[in-house]
């Protein structure tokens, strides 16, 4: 399974930098998220905390 998998993996052109690609967006995602959970005010925060508790969506 594995000799399958890597074959096929070294046949692509620059392969090498897929992994790296996929960790820049990661990072660029999380800390993206991470900004913006940081600058909410926190009359959001309680607004959302207490969505789960409403009883209908248009309250």
């Amino acid at each position: 399974m594995l000799r399958f998998i890597k074959h096929n993996l070294t046949s692509i052109y620059n392969v090498e930098y897929f992994p790296l690609i996929s960790l820049v967006l990661f990072s660029t995602f999380f800390l993206l998220v991470v900004y913006k959970v940081i600058r909410m005010s926190k009359s959001t925060i309680e607004e959302l905390s207490e969505m789960p508790l409403k009883d209908s969506i248009n309250d």
